[in-house]
């Protein structure tokens, strides 16, 4: 296959260099201002520029005191993706020296409220936009991508955003924002990464009535059209780019488990609300073991909420306790859930597949509380999307039966979770492990500040992925997340521990994407699964490879 340019319009003169105008519409290799004389001359930038050159370091600033001039988080989110839609460079470096101020803005919470107003505040498409229309035509249209070497893809169906529900091809600011970050956390080159959204409609019947929605004006595709659109876009990806590791994202319960299942062992395949999940939480459950004292074969958890995030903790807590010696049936029974219905146990007819294997004899449970008070849980984790429903009486009983009890109230966006980090420290009088899936603020009690740890899914995708890539593994397994998950939490320092935080410093995420890399790559080679060698110094090879947001010099 021919060399491709950086972008469909771009021409480059008989040595190669794309130049002028062109070269500045492109965002791989734009740098604006900081081209210096000789560029100008020999790429054709003459007047096209400002007569002053501005290093990168005066960009950084300048972007900086125009970002805190925005006057909410929404602005603040336009005005970063549209420098990413100029210079990625800039943009990388600001993101990556500012990662704790931005992460927010670029992914949770923020991003939920931009897929909301995508339409309304779309500018310039990223990514691929792959719709039922292309049924037939995958593979044509992923020729349209105009670069070959593309390592990592994000792909979601718009179906369950966040916690926010089906918003069809808004959803789009999943995968970009995903991308954003395995670059940004991970180290992954931006040029090989690739968003998609696959537009099958949309059944939100506000997206339908808005003139602005960006996608197809139709209600969903189900059934087995779904299925073969699912199935061309799959083999399409695996024929057009070989190397590529394809991340599911956002997919409903309906679609996400089967399709993990029948893809999984195609190819180096992986769904971060499963997996990336559970290894975040489990990493956060190793924390809170080391707070405690106790022992994670142990414990007993109930989550509120079975769906594909639950069950898929669940399912690597199970795998962590049976290699910690217990058998697969003593491990799910310390994992309980309670959905809109109850407590799933065994004599309720019409479960899903999912639940299944999670369904115990017991009396059934209709409140959360009771089932609290008849499990006797060290640990609930809500993942359910419904605000406030770990109420002041679920944490106050959870006090009562554990001297420290585990509160993870997981669901985003911030207005999805089932309890605030100040609600779960005062009703249990400071004495909850307490961890959320968005950010929230330090709390004090009694004179002591704690720190809520945010289980930031960023953790945990980034390195993976770039373990993945590095070893070239056929496939993602779940010994990898456990991996990773043991490694995260082994980057928690003994301060951190003690104002109660259960994963390190966001700022230290590229240390820990590093780490958790390289152990992922020798996963890969203990398991049979890596086509390259094992470094000898695994950490060391990693952070070589990792991208660093530098211009490159023309002249």
């Amino acid at each position: 296959m021919s060399k491709r340019s950086c972008v469909p319009w771009e021409k480059a003169d008989s040595s190669g260099l794309t130049r002028g105008v062109n070269l500045l519409h492109d965002p791989l290799r734009n740098q604006g201002t900081s081209f210096n004389e000789k560029e100008r001359d020999l790429l054709g930038l003459q007047g096209l520029l400002p007569p002053r050159v501005l290093s990168q370091d005066g960009q950084v600033l300048r972007i900086l005191a125009n970002y805190a001039l925005k006057p909410n988080d929404l602005e603040k989110y336009i005005f970063l993706i549209d420098l990413e839609d100029r210079n990625e460079t800039l943009f990388y470096r600001v993101i990556m020296e500012n990662l704790s101020l931005m992460m927010p803005i670029i992914y949770t919470p923020t991003v939920g409220k931009a897929c909301q107003q995508f339409g309304h505040i779309f500018r310039r498409p990223r990514g691929l936009f792959i719709s039922a229309k292309h049924k037939g035509r995958i593979a044509e249209v992923l020729e349209n991508w105009p670069q070959d070497d593309v390592r990592v893809i994000v792909v979601t169906d718009g179906e369950r955003i966040l916690g926010l529900g089906d918003l069809g091809a808004q959803g789009m600011g999943i995968p970009v924002g995903k991308i954003s970050l395995y670059t940004a956390c991970g180290g992954i080159q931006p040029a090989t990464t690739l968003p998609i959204t696959i537009d099958v409609g949309t059944d939100n019947v506000r997206l339908l009535n808005d003139p602005l929605y960006i996608g197809l004006p139709q209600c969903r595709m189900r059934g087995e059209p779904y299925d073969q659109l699912i199935e061309e876009f799959f083999t399409s990806v695996q024929a057009r780019f070989p190397n590529a590791l394809i991340q599911f994202e956002d997919f409903a319960n309906v679609n996400a488990f089967r399709l993990l299942q029948k893809y999984r062992d195609r190819g180096c395949v992986f769904n971060d609300d499963i997996q990336g999940t559970a290894a975040v939480a489990l990493a956060g459950l190793y924390s809170a073991m080391r707070i405690t004292g106790g022992r994670l074969r142990d414990q007993t958890f109930l989550f509120q909420g079975a769906g594909e995030a639950g069950i898929g903790i669940a399912d690597l807590i199970v795998t962590a306790m049976v290699a910690a010696g217990l058998s697969d049936e003593q491990a799910r029974r310390r994992c309980w859930f309670f959905d809109t219905k109850g407590l799933v146990v065994r004599d309720r007819t019409h479960l899903a597949d999912h639940k299944i294997p999670y369904a115990h004899p017991h009396p059934r449970m209709e409140t959360l509380e009771d089932s609290i008070q008849a499990l006797r849980p060290t640990g609930i984790l809500g993942v359910s999307g419904t605000p406030g429903s770990f109420t002041r009486p679920i944490l106050e009983k959870m006090s009562t039966l554990n001297k420290r009890p585990i509160v993870f109230a997981l669901s985003n966006p911030t207005s999805k979770a089932e309890c605030t980090a100040e609600e779960a420290y005062v009703w249990s009088q400071g004495r909850a492990i307490f961890a959320s899936g968005s950010p929230f603020e330090p709390v004090v009690i009694d004179g002591n500040t704690l720190i809520p740890g945010q289980g930031n899914n960023a953790y945990i995708f980034p390195g993976v992925g770039l373990g993945a890539v590095l070893s070239r593994a056929r496939h993602v397994t779940s010994e990898m997340f456990m991996a990773a998950a043991r490694t995260l939490a082994g980057e928690v320092g003994q301060s951190e521990l003690s104002h109660g935080q259960l994963y390190p410093p966001i700022d230290n995420i590229r240390s820990v994407s590093a780490a958790i890399a390289a152990a992922v790559f020798q996963v890969a080679d203990t398991q049979g699964l890596s086509r390259k060698p094992l470094p000898d110094d695994p950490i060391a090879y990693v952070r070589r490879k990792m991208y660093v947001p530098k211009y490159k010099r023309y002249a």
